[in-house]
C-alpha cells in the first residue's frame, strides 16, 4: 500500500467509515476537526488528531492552508475528503497535490469538468449519454436564459452551474415565475458557491432519481449497479435504496453502461457517482450530474454487491488497479438506507442538537448502522444534521423493507428528536411499500402527513 498515514479532512459519520477503512488496510490516521468535535467520536477512534480550528466551518473543514499545515505536521502522504466541504473543491484536489500529497478522489481537472453541471452536460452529450434538454453551457445572461426558457417550454429547472446539494435550484412553471425566481437562483448560487453561474433544464414532472455507482483507476471503470434515491425533500435526499425496485432490467443494462461510458470518457480514476432521471412512463433516462467524490447512500451499493467502496477507493489512490472486472460484480439481495438526522419532523424538521442521553443501536443479520454517536456525546449546533444512517440487507425489497421496520423499532436516542418518525411512517405506506413514488412525493406526502410524526 502506498499510503502509510491517511489525513481525513472530514467530521462525522463518514470520518469514523473512513477511519475503519483505512485501519482494515492498515493505514495510520490523522484526524482533523474544529473546537466544536473535539469530542467527537472520529477524534477518539484516529491514531492522532489536531485542532485546525474554531466551530465555524469556513475557520475549520474549510481551511485549506490548516488542513495541509496538520497534514504537513503529522506526516500524511493522502488526504481523504470524505463528502461536503471540500470535497469537489478542483482548487484543494490540486493544493493537496501541489503538496506532494495523494488525494482520495479524481484530480483537480476532473472534479473542475464533471462538477460544473453545464460542463459535464457537455461532456455527456459528447460521450452519446442522453441528457435532459435545456442549455448547452453555463448561462450567466439572464436575458440569454429567458430566451431559451421560452423556446423550451414550461416547467423547466433553474440549477446553479456549480455546486449541489440542491442549492441555487428553482422549478419555474411560467415565464412571471422566471423572472422572479432566476435572480434569487444566481444569488443564492454565489454565495453558496461563489459562482452565480446557472444553466436550464426541462423539468420532468414525475421523474425517478437513479443514479449509478462507479468506480475508475484512471484507464478501466466499472460500474456496481445503481440506486433508487426518489424519496426527496426539497431535493435532499432521505430513504435511498438498491437496487431500483422499478427499473427494467434492459433499462438497468443500458442507464449502466452509459454511465460507465461517461466516466471512461473523462477517464475517471476513485469512487464516483453518476445521476440520471428516469421516466416510468416512457422508460426514458437522462443524466442530471456527476458526483465526484464518495456518496451519503454508497452503504446500499456495498451490501447489494459486497464491495467496500471506501477501501477500493483508497486502494486506487494509491495507485492500484481495480481488483474487480465488471463481470464479477454481482448483485444480491435488496438494501435500503434511510438518514437519521437531528431533526424534528413534527415541526418542519426543525434542527435538534443536544446531547445523547442514551443509545440503543438497531441489530441483527442484515442490520448496518454508521454513526457518530455514542452516550453522552453532545451534538454540535454548527454543521449538517445527519447523526446515523441505518442500512438494511435481505433478499427482496419487501423483506428489507419489513428488516427496517423492526430496526426502527430498536433504535433509541432517549428524549432526542430525530427523524426515525418519519421512516416509522413511510415503511408503514403502501405507496412506499410498492415503489410508487416519484422525486416530489415525499413532499406532497409532508404536506398531509406531517401531523402524524410527533
Amino acid at each position: 500500500m502506498g499510503i502509510r498515514t491517511l489525513l481525513i479532512a472530514n467530521r462525522g459519520e463518514i470520518a469514523v467509515r473512513i477511519i475503519r477503512a483505512a485501519r482494515e488496510l492498515g493505514i495510520r490516521t490523522v484526524q482533523v476537526h474544529s473546537d466544536a468535535d473535539t469530542d467527537s467520536l472520529a477524534v477518539h477512534m484516529a491514531d492522532e488528531a489536531v485542532n485546525i480550528g474554531p466551530a465555524q466551518a469556513a475557520k475549520s473543514y474549510l481551511n485549506a492552508t490548516a488542513i495541509l499545515e496538520a497534514a504537513a505536521k503529522t506526516g500524511a502522504d493522502a488526504v481523504h475528503p470524505g463528502y461536503g466541504f471540500f470535497a469537489e473543491n478542483a482548487a484543494f484536489a490540486d493544493a493537496v497535490a501541489k503538496a506532494d500529497l495523494i488525494f482520495v478522489g479524481p484530480d483537480g481537472d476532473t472534479i473542475r469538468l464533471m462538477g460544473d453541471k453545464a460542463a459535464a452536460r457537455a461532456a455527456a452529450a459528447a460521450a452519446g449519454v442522453p441528457t435532459v434538454p435545456g442549455s448547452d453551457g453555463r448561462l450567466d445572461d439572464l436575458v440569454a436564459a429567458r430566451r431559451l426558457v421560452e423556446e423550451i417550454g414550461f416547467p423547466v429547472m433553474i440549477k446553479a452551474a456549480a455546486g449541489g446539494g440542491g442549492r441555487g435550484i428553482r422549478v419555474v412553471a411560467d415565464i412571471a415565475e422566471f423572472d422572479r425566481m432566476a435572480p434569487q437562483a444566481q444569488a443564492e448560487a454565489k454565495a453558496a458557491f461563489g459562482d452565480g453561474g446557472i444553466y436550464i433544464e426541462k423539468f420532468v414532472e414525475k421523474a425517478r432519481h437513479i443514479e449509478v455507482q462507479v468506480l475508475g483507476d484512471g484507464k478501466d471503470v466499472i460500474h456496481c449497479y445503481e440506486r433508487e434515491c426518489s424519496l426527496q425533500r426539497r431535493r435532499q435526499k432521505v430513504w435511498e435504496e438498491a437496487p431500483s425496485a422499478t427499473l427494467p432490467q434492459n433499462v438497468r443494462e443500458k442507464l449502466c453502461a452509459a454511465a460507465v461510458k461517461l466516466a471512461s470518457a473523462v477517464n475517471y480514476r476513485g469512487a464516483g457517482t453518476i445521476e440520471f432521471l428516469y421516466d416510468d412512463e416512457t422508460g426514458d433516462f437522462s443524466f442530471i450530474e456527476m458526483n465526484t467524490r464518495i456518496q451519503v447512500e454508497h452503504p446500499v451499493t456495498e451490501m447489494i454487491t459486497g464491495i467496500d467502496l471506501v477501501r477500493e477507493m483508497i486502494r486506487v489512490a494509491a495507485g492500484e488497479p481495480l481488483r474487480l472486472s465488471q463481470d464479477e460484480v454481482r448483485l444480491q439481495g435488496h438494501a435500503i438506507e434511510v438518514r437519521i438526522n437531528a431533526e424534528d419532523p413534527s415541526k418542519d424538521f426543525m434542527p435538534f442538537p443536544g446531547v445523547v442521553e442514551t443509545l440503543t443501536v438497531p441489530g441483527g443479520p442484515g442490520v448496518r448502522f454508521d454513526s457518530m454517536l455514542y452516550s453522552g456525546y453532545a451534538i454540535p449546533p454548527f454543521y449538517d444534521s445527519l447523526l446515523a444512517k441505518l442500512i438494511v440487507h435481505d433478499e427482496t425489497r419487501e423483506a428489507a423493507i419489513e428488516r427496517l421496520r423492526r430496526a426502527l423499532m430498536e433504535f433509541d436516542v432517549g428524549d432526542l428528536k430525530t427523524t426515525k418518525p418519519l421512516f416509522t411512517a413511510l415503511v408503514r405506506d403502501e405507496n412506499v411499500r410498492t415503489g410508487a413514488f416519484h422525486t416530489r412525493w415525499l413532499e406532497q406526502w409532508l404536506d398531509t402527513n406531517t401531523s402524524r410524526l410527533a
